[in-house]
């Protein structure tokens, strides 16, 4: 317990003035219907696309607990300072837990959760940075804090709305902007992952609006929400996470004993897999050849069941045993040595999906094509746009993540699709959906030495292109 009280009498005041309000509210909810309904079905679709199904979910600020519901979370627990729009949860939702509580005090809950919503409720507190603080200590590493809170820009709008009995009443509010919240939840040990803005026209017709011209400059800049999504401050890994260091090998048979030979041990153990493609030339005898000679290291070699470099990965991911996955390209243009830099990247809790970028180096002089690298360079900008993480190099096959992650990312496969040939965009997209946080890490990247690349710049080029219209509609324009 704390042995302060948490307001001072001008604290006191605020608070008491607004639970009056809001207990005005939610009563009056019982009968009034205003514009505010279309705005509150925008935000729904929205947080139902962040959100999956079926995770342990807390809402701070929850009112009648229909957002929350809507979420369908295996445990659901919603807490608002309305003692009326608890009551008036609980006989909405009995499934779902509701406690009447204050955002500055939440001591008297227990547990943690996977996802933690502030939905339009940091506007309405008078200490912002003590209700983060608070619901930090029922976060997990993995735990992701949702928030969306008005634009200063609609003061105004807001205020004649309110007046024409067309939104719900409100007390003087704080209005925040981004950075304001992104430095509050610094400050709350807390770190922001992507922003975005919602709702540009909260009418009955303002589908298209709200879908498409919310994201595009100049609308973007007039919404009436701002998102923002963060996590945990990170903390380094308290133990040496295994390693499996995966590697699709077609006609790379003058490349196998270099990958031995060079891939260091990284954690508690490390083990390589090979998962060979049907070479025209001996990578699988010469794999099982190498494989005896190095025995400080876990050998596996698979046979790929299908075709392209995805369904190689795949493979071999799924026969992984280690804590921590990488992808390691058989040509070696990304050295193996620096296999300990993506190692030391994840563990240390600075990102969940570490990128390779090949475009920040100076590259060695046949490492990649010229046509290659302007391809590169406007891929990069539009999945960096399309996703909201900076994704300098897309097509970089050195990625590194936790398997635990991995398998959340394939569970949710079937939102994208299986049409990536290349694995790597399973992977970045897969991580943008579950809100993960994706960091890149520059590398020199390097001439092949043996073989020919496996990549059709015009027919893969083509697929890219597919890939930005596809993203665009599942992740952007949601």
């Amino acid at each position: 317990m704390n042995s302060k009280p948490i307001f001072d009498q001008s604290g006191m005041e605020y608070q008491r003035a607004r639970m009056e309000q809001w207990d005005k509210n939610a009563v009056k909810r019982d009968s009034w219907k205003g514009l505010g309904g279309w705005y509150h079905k925008r935000l729904t679709e929205y947080y139902k696309f962040l959100i999956n199904p079926n995770q342990r979910i807390l809402e701070v600020g929850c009112g009648l607990g229909d957002l929350l519901a809507s979420l369908e979370p295996s445990r659901g627990v919603g807490v608002d300072f309305s003692a009326e729009a608890i009551a008036r949860a609980k006989k909405r939702h009995p499934h779902l837990e509701f406690h009447q509580l204050d955002a500055h005090d939440l001591s008297s809950l227990a547990g943690e959760f996977d996802v933690i919503v502030f939905s339009d409720a940091i506007n309405d507190l008078w200490d912002v940075q003590r209700a983060l603080e608070q619901v930090r200590k029922l976060c997990a590493p993995h735990t992701r804090l949702i928030l969306n809170f008005y634009s200063h820009l609609w003061q105004f709008p807001l205020a004649v709305a309110q007046r024409l009995n067309l939104a719900t009443p409100m007390l003087d509010q704080n209005w925040l902007t981004v950075p304001d919240v992104d430095n509050l939840l610094h400050l709350a040990g807390f770190e922001t992952i992507r922003n975005s803005n919602e709702v540009l026209l909260p009418l009955p017709l303002g589908g298209f609006a709200n879908r498409y011209l919310a994201r595009l400059w100049p609308f973007r800049d007039f919404t009436l929400s701002n998102f923002l999504i963060a996590r945990p401050a990170p903390q380094p890994a308290e133990k040496k996470p295994s390693v499996s260091v995966v590697v699709a090998a077609r006609n790379e048979e003058g490349n196998i004993r270099n990958i031995f030979e060079r891939v260091p041990v990284m954690g508690s153990k490390t083990e390589l897999i090979f998962v060979e493609g049907h070479s025209k030339d001996k990578t699988y005898e010469t794999i099982e050849k190498e494989m005896p000679l190095h025995p400080r290291t876990s050998n596996l070699l698979l046979r790929q069941p299908g075709i392209g470099k995805a369904d190689a990965i795949r493979r071999g991911f799924e026969q992984a045993t280690g804590d921590i996955l990488m992808i390691l390209d058989a040509d070696l243009t990304v050295p193996p040595e620096d296999l300990p830099r993506f190692y030391e990247a994840i563990v240390s809790g600075r990102g969940e999906l570490i990128n390779g970028v090949r475009l920040v180096y100076p590259m060695e002089k046949e490492a990649m094509r010229t046509l290659n690298f302007i391809g590169n360079k406007f891929f990069s900008m539009a999945f960096s746009w399309l996703l909201g993480q900076s994704i300098k190099d897309t097509l970089c096959g050195t990625k590194v993540l936790w398997r635990k992650d991995y398998e959340k990312i394939s569970a949710n496969r079937s939102y994208f699709g299986d049409f990536d040939p290349f694995g790597d965009f399973d992977l970045i997209f897969g991580a943008a959906k579950l809100n993960l946080k994706i960091v890149d890490l520059p590398i020199r990247y390097r001439e092949r030495t043996y073989g020919t690349t496996n990549i059709s710049r015009w027919k893969h080029g083509v697929l890219l292109l597919r890939m930005v219209a596809f993203a665009a509609r599942r992740i952007k324009f949601v």
